[in-house]
């Protein structure tokens, strides 16, 4: 179970490696730090221990893993949490990575 992200949404996410193969992968869920200037998006997702694949743009833009259970417990410089972008539609990580 996820504080930030619902079930479903996590189980409708490829398993890590899935994509690989993908030249233009789809980012499925949109997470951001409100204080801070920290943004994930989640391409791939390990059901088993919880690790993501996706583009992280932070003091760099980049591919990568990281664990939601870590991102659950971040907060940033206000003390805020992590947020799921309710808004965000699944869109091709060529127009994320280029807009």
């Amino acid at each position: 179970m996820s504080k930030l992200i619902p079930q479903k949404m996590l189980s409708e996410i490829p398993d890590i490696y899935e994509t690989q193969n993908t030249l233009d992968p789809i980012c499925y869920v949109k997470l951001f730090t409100p204080d801070a200037n920290w943004t994930w998006y989640i391409i791939e997702f390990s059901k088993e221990d919880r690790t993501c694949f996706g583009y992280v743009v932070g003091h760099e833009a980049e591919l990568g893993y990281f664990s939601l259970e870590e991102l659950e417990s971040i907060r940033g410089a206000l003390g805020l949490p992590i947020e799921r972008d309710l808004h965000f539609k699944p869109t091709l990580f060529s127009k994320i990575k280029g807009g």
